[in-house]
């Protein structure tokens, strides 16, 4: 199971970023699907996720700000991140646990940086 995530970049506060995922597996159905973020060091945290029951959850601190969307059609995974804060500096990672495997798998993390 591969994913290839893309879209990080040096933005400036209040801008946007959207982030993209491709897993090469089915995200027709999962167990786990969505975004992480490691900042410099600290611990690796759950940004926003959809749960198998249809739902999305996200961090307290990107609430209003980060939408998780995905596309079945596509296979793809996005994450549109708006009003940008230095805070959210972060390597953001996808992870996808497809349906049929008892471990989550992750991509190469694509760095975003934002500047005050």
């Amino acid at each position: 199971v591969q994913l290839q995530a893309y879209g990080g970049g040096l933005v400036q506060a209040g801008g946007s970023l959207r982030l993209s995922c491709a897993p090469s597996e089915s995200i027709f159905s999962f167990n786990a699907l969505g975004w992480y973020r490691q900042a410099p060091g600290k611990q690796r945290e759950m940004v926003a996720a959809f749960s198998p029951a249809g739902s999305t959850n996200y961090l307290d601190s990107v609430k209003g700000r980060f939408t998780v969307s995905r596309d079945n059609a596509k296979n793809m995974v996005y994450l549109q991140m708006n009003n940008l804060k230095p805070e959210d500096t972060a390597v953001y990672y996808c992870k996808h646990r497809p349906n049929w495997s008892n471990r989550g798998y992750w991509g190469q993390g694509t760095l975003v940086t934002v500047s005050s």
